[in-house]
């Protein structure tokens, strides 16, 4: 059996026909070594089956690598998938979060502005009430200087 296959043998055939002596002084009609050409005709007959089959396997092979590369982009497109539905969900977290951190805030800063509404109502309460008791203190000490002075000038 040939190293070069079914397409040597074929070419083997090319030449022996191409080799061949005209017949009859006509180019189209050759004289031809039948058991020759039978016998490159048998070897590729041989050949060709395993050729074939070795074809098919090639074609198997390289359907099972394109089948094993689909299957590696699907794994790999869902893997995008799922990593992008992680980054979406945590940015909606992340969303969510800062929303209520917001909220947080908007709700602090209005308790403070009440309490700190509420702290100077009381200290304005508180210093009305300090103001009144000094007033009615300061009034006291005034009656008191009053008499005192009234009790000097009676006893000069």
């Amino acid at each position: 059996m040939d190293e070069t296959g079914v397409l040597g043998l074929l070419e083997e055939l090319s030449i022996l026909l191409e080799e061949a002596k005209p017949a009859f002084n006509k180019k189209n009609l050759r004289q031809v070594d039948v058991d020759a050409a039978f016998e490159i005709i048998d070897e590729i007959r041989d050949i060709f089956p395993v050729e074939f089959s070795q074809a098919r396997q090639i074609v198997r092979e390289r359907q099972s690598l394109l089948d094993d590369a689909e299957a590696e982009a699907n794994r790999m497109i869902e893997d995008a998938r799922s990593q992008a539905m992680t980054i979406a969900s945590e940015q909606e977290i992340v969303r969510i979060s800062q929303q209520q951190a917001d909220a947080l805030i908007a709700d602090a800063r209005e308790l403070e502005r009440q309490t700190r509404a509420g702290a100077e109502d009381y200290a304005d309460e508180v210093f009305g009430h300090v103001e009144q008791s000094l007033d009615t203190l300061l009034s006291n000490v005034r009656r008191c200087r009053d008499r005192l002075n009234a009790n000097l000038r009676s006893t000069r």
